[in-house]
């Protein structure tokens, strides 16, 4: 096997440089979501730390979603 090299951008299609901008610009957004609301929410509307909360939102796709699903309370049903 010969040596493995790194892609360029240059040497990526234009669809994959756009997947690649898509999917950054969507990573980025969840993750500015997900900090912004975990910096403002009240402590008691959040399961769990919101240090490690902040910490999980840093884990590309997978930690900001989980923070939405499963990190913060749900409102009581009345």
């Amino acid at each position: 096997m010969g040596k493995s090299q790194k892609k360029r951008w240059s040497d990526l299609s234009r669809g994959q440089q756009a997947a690649t901008v898509v999917s950054s610009v969507i990573q980025f957004g969840l993750l500015a979501a997900a900090l912004w609301d975990i910096h403002h929410r009240p402590d008691d509307q959040v399961n769990g730390s919101k240090g490690a909360w902040t910490a999980a939102a840093f884990v590309n796709f997978i930690g900001p979603i989980a923070y939405f699903v499963f990190g913060r309370k749900r409102p009581a049903a009345t």
